[in-house]
């Protein structure tokens, strides 16, 4: 599976297009539809799918306009489905007192679900904390996408809606289990090892 991170995205969101062969999945749209077009095309891909690892405002935004341009359904863990329709969960509302809402999700995935791309699986870790259903998604063992649950340096706030700081922590520490080896690719900032990544906390 290969990744390509079409940052910068809105509000500094990493955007990430996943590819096996001729297929696609963008993971947390926050550059805009037409460049991620531009890129599924350029890899010479059919874009299958939209995953969100959470439903923060700035890792949302061009879903809908990417849903418009290619049919793609958009995925979301069933704990963060609401957050699309509500500018108060979604937390634009919060930062700049404006509603902005998008269509419902096309589809819920659970903790531990598989999703295929090609013929490589796409597995749905919950680790809630950042937001009630924010998840990792383990990338055919090759890495691991952690939106904002851990960044290379740190780990996602929990004051927002849906937030709780001991189920963060919680959420990370079983992120130990994991294979300290793996690359993470967080929702900001760099790339990272998970076991320095993880070395990196202070609680």
């Amino acid at each position: 599976m290969e990744i390509q991170n079409l940052y910068p995205g809105s509000w500094g969101s990493n955007c990430y297009l996943l590819t096996v062969g001729e297929h696609a999945a963008v993971v947390d749209p926050s550059a805009d539809a037409k460049t991620i077009v531009n890129a599924v095309k350029c890899a010479g891909a059919k874009l299958e799918m939209i995953l969100l690892t959470h439903g923060h405002f700035d890792h949302i935004v061009s879903v809908d306009a990417l849903r418009a341009a290619t049919g793609a359904p958009l995925l979301i863990h069933q704990d963060d489905e609401g957050m699309l329709t509500d500018a108060h969960k979604n937390a634009f509302y919060t930062f700049f007192r404006t509603n902005r809402t998008y269509r419902a999700p096309d589809k819920i995935f659970t903790n531990g679900e598989i999703l295929w791309l090609g013929n490589e699986k796409i597995t749905v870790i919950a680790t809630p904390g950042h937001s009630q259903g924010s998840v990792c998604f383990d990338c055919n063992g090759d890495f691991l996408l952690t939106g904002d649950t851990l960044f290379a340096d740190g780990y996602g706030r929990y004051d927002l809606y849906g937030g709780n700081r001991e189920i963060l922590f919680d959420s990370l520490e079983q992120m130990r289990s994991l294979p300290q080896h793996l690359i993470i690719y967080p929702g900001h900032g760099d790339s990272s090892s998970l076991g320095a990544a993880l070395d990196n906390i202070i609680y």
